[in-house]
């Protein structure tokens, strides 16, 4: 019994270090789910189109690779002769959504490049704003 009181203030004391262990992992926050985006490109070149042959059309394709879901929240070109569609849903993790840009040459003939600005509830800086590139000749009509 002797040996057994010996023991008791070292069981106590190791007791107490294990349930202070346990509150403070407990309070630790755990690391919150966030979005993020990656683009397989953000740039295209049409080449030579014709001014006359009509609007031309590139899909950039994009992956949540995030744990959250994604949220394209806007996408606005830099002027009126390109039209950005993007996706109104969320895109789940893993999953894989596309912006849809549009180019219309008529009346714009000789090089050209846009932009499209792609803005996204991620978090991480230089994904909540992503900036696609087009670029191409057009051809006058004859």
């Amino acid at each position: 019994m002797k040996t057994n009181m010996k023991k008791l203030p070292f069981i106590i004391s190791a007791a107490l270090l294990s349930a202070a262990s346990l509150t403070l992992n407990a309070a630790k926050p755990q690391a919150a789910s966030e979005p993020a985006i990656e683009f397989a490109q953000t740039s295209h070149d049409f080449g030579t189109i014709a001014e006359k042959g009509g609007p031309v059309k590139h899909e950039f394709i994009f992956t949540n690779t995030g744990d959250a879901p994604l949220m394209v929240l806007t996408a606005s070109a830099s002027c009126g002769c390109t039209r950005p569609e993007y996706p109104k849903k969320p895109i789940a993790p893993g999953k894989s959504g596309k912006i849809k840009v549009t180019y219309l040459p008529e009346g714009r003939p000789g090089e050209f490049t846009k932009t499209v600005t792609v803005k996204t509830n991620a978090k991480a800086k230089n994904q909540k704003k992503v900036t696609l590139k087009i670029k191409g000749f057009v051809n006058p009509a004859k």
